[in-house]
């Protein structure tokens, strides 16, 4: 590790660089991601069936709570999680001024830190796809390249799959299709599936925006499918991944979808902390240059119009499941533990204070922290069973200590890991989908950016 960061040029803040990563990879090996239980185990009659998911999202959170329900008694899991966590801090005006990217996985225990240059881009990674099976065959290890050119890459890393963070790439797109006046989005799309999938389910028809707002505040999969098929029809996935490319993003690829439905969501489908964090900076806005595209020319905001920008931003802002790296929606519940100190978006909150989000119930009067809320958090969240991913942007509420920054953590983490001292899920109520260490490192690395923020600001 100390290499790694002795190796790291310096960031816009030269001076402290690699304090961030310094600190998240120790917030990270503190958490003792391993202790964690496997409900799925090698051999097990679980692991079976969730390795023959095409769909990787089509189970509902009822689904895998009956799958899981029949286990024996869970064990630990056999080696060190999967983890790729970015944090990437920005001023008071949203340009990024110093990040820090951390992976933990099998080959790096303790967690090894990714050297980045001032456009916030490493080569240092041969990023890997994500492999159910292989990654306990083959000690985490990836076979298939997701970027091509890295074979003599330092860091080898197989890359979680983003599970509903994807939704974030589909977003970009069909807002990147509106800028160019190909549709709008009150415009009424037909969704009309040539094949139907578990997944996706069969004909609707609604406005662009009505998709979008389902597919990111409840992570409706069938809205999202439908977005994914309109990609399809207007020829578009394509040009969406080599915009991606172009922009230096270079492991977002939303590839092997099913145009006739929009699904088959698999592995394939890839994203990492650092290309999701930048990515989210763009949509936050960023005053002049981003960052250097590979062709030398400049990346700024206006790869989306300041309009798209401001829906998309709406959409994160109310992301009604607040439980991986927030756990607002449990509010005073003895567990999980507590993670960002987020404010729960209002559409959310019933007259009794819990929430409820697409029939997902989480059981809990959420006024009070709400009330004590320090940050707001526009993010996305993604399971399955092997996939836990919360990627956003994090900012103070008036009159609370300052902080902005952007938070992503894609981990092999879903719901087939839990604590060993996870309780019984309450009768009616949405079980606890993700280990409560995830919850921990959220609130550890606000705790830490609180303390930096002034000093960044003045810059």
């Amino acid at each position: 590790m100390s290499l790694l960061l002795a190796a790291a040029p310096a960031q816009a803040d030269g001076e402290d660089a690699g304090a961030v990563a310094a600190f998240l990879r120790q917030a990270m090996a503190t958490a003792r991601f391993e202790q964690v239980l496997d409900l799925a185990p090698p051999g097990s009659p679980q692991a079976r069936t969730l390795s023959q998911e095409v769909d990787k999202e089509a189970r509902t959170p009822a689904d895998h709570a009956r799958l899981f329900a029949s286990a024996a008694d869970p064990e630990p899991i056999v080696q060190q999680p999967q983890l790729d966590v970015t944090v990437l801090e920005l001023d008071r005006y949203g340009k990024p001024v110093s990040s820090g990217t951390v992976l933990m996985s099998p080959q790096h225990p303790q967690g090894i830190v990714v050297p980045v240059d001032r456009d916030f881009h490493t080569t240092q990674v041969r990023w890997r796809q994500w492999d159910d099976s292989g990654w306990y065959a083959n000690q985490g290890k990836g076979t298939i390249d997701i970027v091509p050119g890295r074979e003599n890459a330092p860091i080898d890393f197989m890359s979680p799959y983003p599970a509903s963070v994807l939704k974030l790439m589909v977003a970009f797109g069909v807002l990147r299709l509106a800028d160019q006046g190909e549709l709008g989005l009150d415009d009424t799309y037909a969704y009309e599936p040539t094949v139907v999938s578990p997944l996706c389910g069969g004909p609707t028809s609604n406005t662009v925006r009505a998709y979008l707002d389902a597919a990111i505040t409840s992570s409706a999969n069938s809205a999202a499918c439908a977005l994914v098929k309109l990609l399809h029809d207007r020829g578009a996935v394509d040009g969406l991944n080599q915009t991606f490319q172009d922009l230096g993003l270079e492991t977002m690829q939303l590839k092997n979808t099913n145009p006739a439905n929009g699904g088959r969501w698999s592995n394939p489908v890839t994203m990492s902390s650092l290309d999701t964090a930048k990515l989210l900076a763009l949509v936050n806005g960023v005053p002049g240059k981003a960052w250097t595209a590979p062709d030398g020319t400049p990346v700024t905001s206006a790869v989306l119009s300041p309009a798209s920008r401001q829906v998309f931003k709406r959409l994160l802002a109310e992301q009604g499941f607040n439980d991986m790296l927030s756990t607002t929606n449990r509010c005073g519940a003895g567990y999980p533990a507590p993670g960002l100190p987020q404010q729960v978006a209002e559409r959310w909150v019933a007259a009794d204070g819990t929430v409820t989000v697409a029939g997902n119930k989480y059981g809990r009067d959420v006024r009070h922290c709400n009330q004590q809320a320090q940050v707001t958090f526009a993010h996305k969240t993604g399971w399955v069973g092997n996939s836990g991913a919360d990627a956003g942007i994090v900012r103070s509420l008036p009159g609370k200590a300052g902080r902005h920054y952007i938070v992503v953590a894609l981990t092999n983490l879903g719901t087939q890991y839990v604590d060993a001292d996870r309780p019984a899920a309450e009768p009616g109520v949405l079980p606890v989908l993700y280990t409560e260490k995830l919850a921990q490192l959220g609130a550890a690395i606000d705790r830490y950016e609180t303390t930096r923020y002034a000093r960044l600001s003045k810059r």
